[in-house]
């Protein structure tokens, strides 16, 4: 990545932080997997102002560290000004955010024409998917290609999930 290309996504990030800070929502469309399988690539997620003390372990919330943004799990306060995240499907928790990194949390997904308000309660086999999505690459690969192949039916058939938006993701 050019110097250019890092500096623009530095102030990306600091652009989107200030924003939720003015105006207590943020919509952000996802990028990375390492969220698996409770938010996928190209979601559209919205994110709430909130103070940290109001966040609870197993939430899901945004961090900026290194003008990189972060959407992952909450696992609880760290200390007297930290905090500790891990994405679901990776394999440890990210090192310790001070208090200053915490910008919102998420209060819903759109994906593939339907929305999903957070928080829901886990299922007890997504943390177990989320670590075969971490360690087995075929896996997660496969998961890739159906959950793209099945946005892009649901993207040619208008409405085709709206029956489907009643039930839980």
């Amino acid at each position: 990545m050019t110097a250019w290309q890092e500096s623009w996504k530095a102030e990306r990030s600091a652009i989107a932080v200030d924003a939720l800070r003015r105006g207590g929502r943020l919509r952000l469309q996802v990028r990375g997997e390492s969220m698996l399988p409770s938010v996928w690539p190209h979601d559209m997620v919205e994110i709430a102002d909130c103070p940290l003390e109001d966040v609870r372990p197993g939430e899901i919330v945004l961090a900026l560290r290194e003008d990189r943004l972060f959407l992952h799990r909450f696992l609880g306060r760290r200390g007297q000004d930290g905090f500790l995240l891990r994405g679901d499907s990776m394999p440890a928790p990210d090192p310790i955010f001070p208090s200053t990194c915490f910008h919102g949390r998420l209060v819903q997904i759109a994906r593939a024409g339907r929305t999903i308000p957070f928080p829901v309660k886990l299922r007890p086999w997504s943390r177990v998917l989320g670590v075969l999505l971490c360690y087995c690459g075929i896996a997660r690969r496969l998961a890739l290609k159906v959950h793209n192949w099945r946005t892009s039916q649901a993207k040619e058939i208008p409405g085709s999930l709206a029956k489907d938006s009643q039930g839980s993701p």
